[in-house]
Formats: C-alpha cells, structure tokens, sequence
C-alpha cells in the first residue's frame, strides 16, 4: 500500500528501502517510476490529494518497477489513457518475458492461452483440472478449425 500522507515520491523511495535497495538504487528506481508514472510535478504531492487515476498509475508504476524471477498476478492490469495502456501493457510483456515463473489468478481465458503453459482450474477452492491452457480450457473458441482430411472412398478399388 502507500502512505497517503506522503508524496508520491516519498512512497517510491520508502518502497526501495521496504525491499533492500541501497540509496543510489532507490534513486535510481523514483527516477523510473517517476518517468513511466507520468506525474510530472505531482510525484511531489501528498498521495491523497491525487485523482483516482494518478493512483493508479504510480501503484502500477511502482509495481513494475522491478524485475522478479517469480511473478505473481491477480488479473492482468491495464487502465488508463490510451497512452498510459500502450505502455502499461509493453511493461507488463517485458516483465512476465522476464520472469522464469509467472503465477496468475485470473478469468480471462486469453490471458491464460497467450501466457501460461500450464493451468490450473480452481472451484470452490479445490483443484478441478490440471494440465495444459487447451487442457484445462477446452478448444480455443477463436482458433481456425482444424483442416478436414480426405476420407478413405467408401468403395475399395476393384484389384
């Protein structure tokens, strides 16, 4: 979460020291954040006078702004303006490219098509399917029907 009271800024940096980074790192990381936020001066006022918008820009950009090996997700994100979306969904490629496991709990099945290997379906809590997105999923309903193949003739040619 962040400290409404704080800046923006204040936030990035406390999210720094918060996960280890030494000054010059968490420097380093308000600078990013800074840029890709796009808060311009309001990266210096306290959270709580932000819009709803520019709240979620900064978390999402303070979110992003490191790399794990292992990700974890709660839906894929993506608002903002158009601008904000393009970038947002760039970030959010490189950074699920980079991991070496990505862990997503979502209901979009094309998210789980383009981006997972394996599935895990979840009712009720307990584990209903295990396996592959196609597996799991069924059919992709957007994908090309596979191509007829030509039938055996139903008369035997005569020897």
């Amino acid at each position: 979460g962040m400290d409404i009271e704080a800046t923006g800024r204040e936030n990035v940096a406390l999210r720094g020291l918060y996960r280890g980074l030494s000054r010059a790192d968490t420097a380093r990381m308000v600078e990013e954040v800074a840029g890709f936020a796009g808060l311009g001066e309001f990266l210096d006022v306290p959270v709580r006078a932000y819009s709803a918008g520019m709240t979620v820009r900064l978390a999402f950009a303070m979110a992003t702004a490191m790399r794990p090996r292992i990700l974890l997700m709660d839906e894929w994100f993506l608002a903002g303006d158009a601008d904000f979306m393009a970038r947002a969904q760039a970030r959010l490629v490189s950074l699920v490219g980079a991991a070496d496991i990505l862990v997503i709990a979502t209901h979009d099945e094309r998210i789980v098509r383009q981006w997972c290997n394996r599935a895990i379906r979840l009712e009720g809590g307990r584990i209903t399917a295990d396996g592959t997105a196609e597996e799991v999923l069924g059919p992709d309903p957007g994908a090309p029907a596979p191509e007829a193949t030509p039938s055996e003739p139903a008369i035997p040619p005569a020897p």
